[in-house]
């Protein structure tokens, strides 16, 4: 059993803001807009997956533009009430993904993007069998 200290602390921690999904959405395309980003898609996913309400990609020009893209991003997390702001692929910046929570952000390399088509994979309905079980 762990210490009511130690208890106390893992059951207050909290990772992700209180934000509403619409005021997070907003918040990211417009860090993404403010950057200039290119055509910056957003997928709703409610329904369609358990890790997040909704998807957000973008391309940058360049390895550096998609760094920036990604840092500004967190950034603005940072400053709406996130602690933490995981993210995954800044080392080569062609594909570098932000977890803030119900919104996922992918920001790509244009090469790297039309590669992955994520807009394809993730913008299908989903067939009635499987819509009626949500």
């Amino acid at each position: 059993m762990l210490p009511q200290e130690r208890r106390k602390v893992i059951k207050t921690k909290n990772v992700f803001s209180k934000l509403s999904l619409p005021k997070i959405e907003r918040l990211i395309l417009s860090s993404l807009d403010q950057l200039k980003a290119e055509k910056i898609v957003s997928i709703d996913l409610t329904g369609k997956s358990d890790f997040a309400d909704r998807m957000i990609i973008a391309s940058g020009t360049s390895a550096r533009h998609v760094g920036s893209l990604a840092d500004n991003v967190v950034e603005a997390l940072k400053k709406a009430g996130y602690d933490s702001v995981p993210t995954e692929g800044k080392d080569a910046c062609e594909w570098v993904l932000v977890d803030a929570g119900d919104v996922i952000v992918h920001l790509f390399h244009p090469e790297t993007r039309s590669h992955y088509n994520l807009e394809k994979m993730w913008s299908v309905a989903l067939p009635a069998q499987v819509e009626a079980a949500y």
